[in-house]
Formats: structure tokens, C-alpha cells, sequence
């Protein structure tokens, strides 16, 4: 089968792009750009409508309340099977996985008549659900096992420096309780501990602590500003992307809220949504701005200039932000309902700012366009002001946050004496696309194709070296910020009772009628003599005087997030369980430390079904988009290439340690949801780029030819746009390192390490090598393929200013 190209089609003739088919020309809209036209011409009712919108969502929202939940066991695993077996016989222990546990530190002893009183009361007010002046519960569904009961021996430390001043009593949720609620009998335990001299108490474990909102992300909007009137060299420009984003994420926070009352959704969902809402709301304002200015200096008037904008990069748009929602919506494929309602809620957010783009916009856009390509000296100055400002918010510094504010007033207010204040900023010059930077970089690099690409994709291979090394696992309560009571909490346990303390396991055993006596006893004494076994508390059974099930809290000699424990729950699931089956018993681990090691095995199963099916569903949109067989297969390749580097970089720093003081964490393996979550975030923003400058290009090469000129000319075309898109992504993301939470830290790094590598060694390096190599072999199709493929364009080439007054009806004072 021949591999050439068939020929271009040529360009359409000014009559033939707008003649409906006979008589006079009429011109051909897209369904967005009629929607964009429509907007622009009823701004004062679009902006209406959004607002209502936002109001509701929000008053919904606060009303209802949230209702997040991230406890997720994985579906027919060995935990979920024991936490059944405590729903049915123990259900006084609480059936929910999730557990904390309060630490108490007494200078003057545990033992203190005045400490036991005070902590009797509280533990009977946490299993009463700290009930009010009426006796309603505030906080119900937790459960305390108290040191001083029987079944709380050994929970008051015995050995070493903190004998007897140290003890803890576990305390278990039952299944209803979300992790709202659950970090409400948290803050409950801290708030009503007695207040008794030299008494310590800690509500420690993460479901019994509170997820302080972010405040970093003013970083990311700060820098936005800066980065937006550089690009754009206009203060209103600047402003309509950072408004249609923060309109979108608005209602995006809303939405989580009110989804976490339908379905699973955890509380890190809001960050998430904060973070990826912001970057792409941001993103896609800017380039559908971009392209409406590209239209105004082109000759058409604002009306038309939106309908170009809409019906090209809208159109773009439209397809990217659908492309992340595809991808988010791909966790749903995993089968777990945590990750479910991440995805969920993310592309909620996605959504919400996309359609803000396509139709808030063009509104803003009406309301300002006799002012867009306006800015004085005062309007710039004011608004680097009060950028500084929104910085120093962000980073927590007083002087910054009041100077800016005072200067952006001062400036103000000074402009009404100093004329050269109120004087316009003159505009800068276009240079032609071939004395642009970017179309000299394009042409340099398809000189050499071979050689340069072969450079970038030696440098992304190194990187993504560490992740042959990756270790799937949940980080502890270790890696809470110091000073934290979380963090307190865990190093109390751990240096009174050892490391184990903060991640027991629960072992469950039931009996029939044929089970020999003693084999429980044989059972507790195998599970003690195994290597790594701290200690095996004695069994308790369900009925003293006929027990069907019995359970024992077994301690590991190892933390939760160590190696060495994993390597204990697959030891005595492959010795001691099998031992007791042959006496009898069905004997399972469970609890909270064994769920999250079967989570991560289920997971890490998972993967390779979703990256396939992400992968598989990328490969057929671009293969429809572009009509090519080889620029989706190039696009996936590349992308896959760059995604692996950025969890290369990831396992170095985050489970390697390297830089870990700088970032201020602690080394330890990559929780099992992080890498779908940076795989379905990463491949869909990566898919922006793709579709923004790929679309360019070919429709470069529809209108010459050329393949080699229009590389060129379309990586000249949108290089500026996508480097300002990506700078505000990578700082808005990156900002987020700066949060307390080792995976939020994670995952600001995670996403601006891969936008960045994306937009610079993929985009800038590895897309136009290739494309060079490959020639007018970029848009090959075989006929039977081409003929399957349904027609659908993401750009279409814009009509000439000459017709854009036929696009321009009336409008008075639109501008005013």
C-alpha cells in the first residue's frame, strides 16, 4: 500500500467559504460560534445567568454541607473479607476501616486520679458522640477502647522514658462516618480534652485530622498576572482569563460539595479541582483571547473577531477540555470509589470551566472590547501592584500584601495629578512569523531533525530511569508536617510502644462446629512467633459461651508505609492463615494498615487496563481530528514518554529523598492513586498542546502544502501562547509544593514537572524533529480508513475581514 499523502485540499475561495449554496454569500458558522455571537451580543443577560448559576451552586452547596469520604477497600481482598466478619460479629467495634487513635501524654502519670477522671469522661463523651446541652449527638459513629478498661491492656506504655506518663486509646469509625465528620471528632477530642497541668492530648491518625484549605494557590494567580500582561500587553486582557477561570472554579467547588452527598468523593478532590480548574480555566480563556486578538488586528470588528475566536480556538477548546474530562472519567475504570469521585469531581471542574470559556467570555469580551487593546500606565502599574499583593496573601508576608495594596491605591489616586499616568501604553510590534524566535527555533531544529530529537528523547529517558524503582505504597502519618498533632501524635506512639503502634492489624477468625478446640490459642501463638510480630493481643470472642469468631489486634515491629510490614501481611496470609485453615479456622487480616496494602496491590493491577484504555481512546480522537495515522501514534508515544519522565523525577525526590529538605518532606513510596491521577491529569492537559498546535499545523498544511513550512509557521504561531499558558500552569501548580500535605506537595510537583517537560523538550523539541523527518508522511491515511473516519475539524480556517461585516450585525454602545 502506498504511503503518500494524497494532495492537500486547496484552499477555499472567499465565495465558496461563504455561499450557502446559491445567490448571495452567506456565511458558514460553527455551532460555538453562533452560541459566542449570541453571548456577545446579550452580555448583561449571559453574565446574569452565570451569576445565578454560581449563586446556586453555592448556596446549595453551603446548605447541604460536604460530605467527603476516602475510605475504599479494595473489592474482594482478603481486608475487605475480615472487616465483613466484624460488621457481622463484632459490629460494637465499628465496620468503617478508618480508625485514629488519641495519644495522652501525663507529666504526672497516666495514673493520676485527676487524668483518669478527665479522660473517662472524654472517652464516654467521643462513644456518646459528644452529645450537646439537649443530649443530641454532634459528632456520633466513633468508638474508644479505653486504656483502662480490660480490653485496653498494654495501652499504657510500660518500658522506657515514657513509662507510665504514655498511653493511647484506639478509636474506630463505624462505616457512615465520612472524612468530614470524622475530622469534626478530631477537632472534638482536641477541643474538650480536660485541661489538667502537664497533660497532653492528641487526636492523632489522618481520618481524626483536619485539611487545613489551601492558601498557595494566590501564588499561581499572582504570577498569572504577571505572565497574562506580558503576553498580552493589556490589563483587561489580562483580566478576562483569570475572571472566567476563578468563575469556573467556583462553580467546580460547589459542585464537589454537592456531589460528595451522592457519591464517594475525598477531601483532597477539592485541592485537585482548585488546582487543575485553575491552570486549564486560565489556559483556555488565554488562547481563545489570544485568537480573538489575532482576529481584531486581522481586520475584523469585535463581533466577528468572536465568531472567529469561537469557531476556531473555541472550537479547540471544546475538544481539549473534553479530552481531560475523558480522562478523569477513565478512573471509573479502576472499579474503586475513591478514585471514582476524584475523577468525578476534577472533571466537574474541567467542565464547569470550559463552558465558562466558551460563553462568559465572549460576554466579557462585548463589555470590554472598545477598551481590550487599551491599557494606561496607571491601569499596568495598579495591577502589578496588586499582583505583589495577592503574593504576599499567598506566601503568608505581611509587608508585601500591605505594600502592594498601597501602591496599587497610590497609583490610583496619583494618576489624577501626573498625566503621564493616565497616557496609553503604546503597543508593541508584531514582528512577521519569520523573525519570530519560535519560527527560527522550528527551522533550527528541522535542520538537524534526527540529531535533536534523539537528544530530547535521551534526556526524557533519563529521567524517567527511577521509575523502573517506583514503590507503591501509603505514606504514614511520619510525613505530616512537624509540629502538627498529627505528626506529635506519631512520634509519641512510636517512641513509647515502637513504629508498629501506628499501623496495627486486626486479625479475624471463625469457627464451625468440626473446629478442634485450642485452635485458637495455636493461632495466637503462630501469629506471635512470627519474624516481625511486636506483639498479638490475647483473642476476644464474639459470645463467651459460644464464640463463632474471634479477633486479635496483632502490632508489627515495622511502620505502616515500611516494606518490611507489607512483607509481614503477605507472610502470614501465605503461612499463618493457611496453618489455620488445616485446624479450622478462616482466618483474615484486616484493618486499617492491611487495607491500604491491599488498595495499593489492587491498584497497581489496575493500571495497566487504564492507561490502555486512555491511551486507546487519545489515539482514536486524534486519529479522527487530524486524519493521520502517524500524528496520533507520534502524539501518545511522545506523550507516554514525557508522562514516565515526570514519575522518574517523582520517585527520586518524593521516595528517594532527593531534595527532601528543600521541599520539606519525608522520603517514602509514592501513594498507589497518585500515579492515575497524574497519568489522567498529565495525558489530558498534554492533549491541550497537541490539539492547539497540531491544529495549526494542519491547517497551515491544508492552506500551502508545505509540510516543512508549516511546522514552522504554526509552532511560530502558537509557541508565545502555549509558553504563557504553560508558565501560568507550571506556577499555579507548583505553588502548591508549598502546602503542608505530602501528597499535595506531590502533586503540584507531579503536574508542573509534566506541563513543563510537555511544553518544552515535547513541543518545542521532539514535535517538530519528527514532523520534519516524517514529511507530508504526517497526515497519511489509507483510503479504506479515510473513508471510515467521520469529517471533524477543530480549527477551520477563519473567513476573510472582508466578510466579517456580514457577521456584524447592529450593536450600540457595547463597548461604552
Amino acid at each position: 500500500m502506498s504511503i503518500t499523502p494524497s494532495a492537500p485540499p486547496a484552499p477555499p475561495s472567499p465565495r465558496t467559504a461563504v455561499d450557502g449554496g446559491g445567490g448571495a454569500p452567506s456565511p458558514k458558522v460553527s455551532v460555538l460560534g453562533r452560541v459566542g455571537g449570541w453571548c456577545f451580543d446579550h452580555p448583561r443577560a449571559t453574565l446574569g445567568l452565570w451569576a445565578a448559576v454560581l449563586v446556586a451552586v453555592l448556596a446549595a452547596a453551603g446548605a447541604v454541607g460536604p460530605a467527603f469520604g476516602g475510605g475504599s477497600s479494595a473489592p474482594g481482598s482478603d481486608s475487605d473479607a475480615g472487616f465483613a466478619v466484624l460488621e457481622e460479629h463484632f459490629p460494637e467495634l465499628g465496620t468503617g476501616g478508618q480508625s485514629g487513635t488519641i495519644v495522652v501524654r501525663a507529666e504526672q502519670g497516666v495514673d493520676d486520679p485527676a487524668v483518669v477522671a478527665g479522660l473517662e469522661e472524654l472517652f464516654a463523651a467521643v462513644d456518646a458522640g459528644f452529645p450537646d446541652a439537649d443530649g443530641v449527638p454532634r459528632a456520633p459513629g466513633a468508638t474508644v477502647v479505653s486504656p483502662y478498661s480490660d480490653e485496653g491492656v498494654g495501652q499504657i506504655a510500660a518500658s522506657g522514658p515514657l513509662a507510665g506518663r504514655l498511653a493511647f486509646a484506639p478509636v474506630q469509625l463505624t462505616a457512615d462516618v465520612d472524612d468530614t465528620e470524622s475530622a469534626r471528632i478530631g477537632e472534638l477530642i482536641t477541643a474538650e480534652a480536660p485541661s489538667i497541668d502537664g497533660l497532653e492530648v492528641l487526636a492523632g491518625g489522618q481520618y481524626l485530622a483536619e485539611l487545613e484549605p489551601p492558601e498557595t494557590e494566590l501564588i499561581g494567580i499572582a504570577f498569572a498576572v504577571v505572565v497574562l500582561i506580558v503576553a498580552f500587553g493589556s490589563v483587561l486582557a489580562m483580566g478576562l482569563p483569570i475572571a472566567v477561570a476563578l468563575g469556573g472554579v467556583g462553580i467546580g467547588t460547589g459542585t464537589i460539595i454537592l456531589l460528595s452527598r451522592l457519591t464517594t468523593v475525598p477531601e483532597d478532590t477539592m485541592l485537585l479541582g482548585l488546582m487543575v480548574g485553575l491552570g486549564v480555566g486560565i489556559d483556555y480563556a488565554l488562547f481563545i483571547v489570544t485568537r480573538y486578538r489575532e482576529a481584531v488586528r486581522a481586520g475584523h470588528p469585535p463581533r466577528a473577531a468572536t465568531v472567529v475566536a469561537m469557531g476556531t480556538a473555541g472550537r479547540a477548546v471544546g475538544f481539549a477540555g473534553a479530552t481531560v474530562v475523558i480522562s478523569m472519567l477513565g478512573l471509573l475504570l479502576v472499579g474503586l470509589g475513591m478514585l471514582s469521585g476524584m475523577g468525578i469531581g476534577v472533571s466537574a471542574t474541567v467542565l464547569a470551566t470550559m463552558v465558562t470559556s466558551m460563553t462568559l467570555l465572549p460576554a466579557l469580551i462585548a463589555l470590554t472590547a472598545g477598551r481590550l487593546e487599551v491599557t494606561r500606565w496607571r491601569g499596568l502599574l495598579a495591577a502589578g501592584a496588586t499582583a505583589g499583593a495577592v503574593l504576599g496573601i499567598g506566601i503568608g508576608f505581611a509587608p508585601l500584601i500591605v505594600g502592594g495594596a498601597v501602591l496599587a491605591v497610590a497609583v490610583l489616586g496619583a494618576s489624577r495629578f501626573v498625566p503621564r499616568l493616565r497616557q496609553v501604553v503604546p503597543p508593541r510590534a508584531t514582528p512577521p512569523k519569520e523573525a519570530t524566535l519560535s519560527h527560527r527555533w522550528s527551522r533550527t531544529i528541522q535542520r538537524r531533525p534526527g540529531l535533536w530529537g534523539a537528544l530530547a528523547a535521551v534526556v526524557l529517558v533519563v529521567l524517567a530511569a527511577p521509575v523502573l524503582g517506583l514503590r507503591l505504597g501509603w505514606s504514614d502519618e511520619g510525613s505530616y508536617p512537624e509540629g502538627s498533632d498529627t505528626r506529635r501524635a506519631y512520634d509519641l506512639l512510636a517512641e513509647g510502644f515502637g513504629v508498629g503502634f501506628n499501623g496495627p492489624f486486626v486479625v479475624t477468625a471463625t469457627s464451625g462446629p468440626s473446629t478442634p478446640g485450642g485452635s485458637i490459642d495455636q493461632l495466637h501463638a503462630a501469629l506471635t512467633e512470627t519474624p516481625g510480630v511486636a506483639a498479638v493481643s490475647a483473642p476476644v470472642a464474639d459470645d463467651p459461651s459460644d464464640p463463632g469468631a474471634h479477633v486479635m489486634t496483632l502490632i508489627p515491629t515495622s511502620a505502616p508505609e515500611d516494606e518490611a510490614t507489607t512483607e509481614l501481611v503477605r507472610t502470614l496470609r501465605d503461612t499463618a492463615v493457611p496453618d489455620a485453615a488445616a485446624a479450622g479456622l478462616e482466618v483474615h487480616v484486616t484493618g486499617s494498615a492491611a487495607t491500604n496494602i491491599d488498595v495499593t496491590d489492587y491498584l497497581g493491577a489496575r493500571m495497566p487496563l487504564f492507561f490502555a484504555a486512555v491511551l486507546g481512546m487519545s489515539f482514536l480522537v486524534l486519529l479522527v481530528v487530524f486524519r493521520s495515522v502517524l500524528v496520533p501514534l507520534k502524539a501518545v508515544l511522545m506523550n507516554l514518554l514525557s508522562i514516565a519522565a515526570t514519575y522518574g523525577v517523582v520517585v527520586a525526590v518524593f521516595q528517594w529523598g532527593w531534595g527532601d529538605a528543600l521541599l520539606g518532606i519525608e522520603a517514602g513510596p509514592i501513594n498507589p492513586f497518585i500515579p492515575l491521577m497524574l497519568f489522567a491529569i498529565t495525558f489530558g492537559l498534554s492533549m491541550d498542546y497537541e490539539v492547539f498546535m497540531l491544529s495549526r499545523i494542519r491547517e497551515e498544511y491544508d492552506r500551502t502544502g508545505d509540510a516543512s513550512a508549516s511546522v514552522a509557521d504554526g509552532l511560530a504561531s502558537t509557541a508565545r501562547v502555549i509558553s504563557a499558558a504553560a508558565a501560568i500552569m507550571v506556577v499555579v501548580f507548583g505553588s502548591f509544593v508549598f502546602e503542608d500535605i505530602r501528597e499535595i506537595k506531590l502533586f503540584g510537583f507531579g503536574l508542573a514537572l509534566a506541563v513543563l517537560l510537555d511544553a518544552t523538550l515535547v513541543r518545542m523539541v521532539l514535535v517538530p524533529a519528527t514532523m520534519a523527518l516524517l514529511g507530508d508522511r504526517n497526515w497519511w491515511m489509507p483510503r479504506w480508513l479515510d473513508r471510515l473516519v467521520p469529517h471533524v475539524t477543530i480549527e477551520a480556517h477563519p473567513p476573510a475581514p472582508a466578510l466579517a461585516p456580514e457577521l456584524e450585525p447592529a450593536r450600540q454602545g457595547v463597548a461604552s
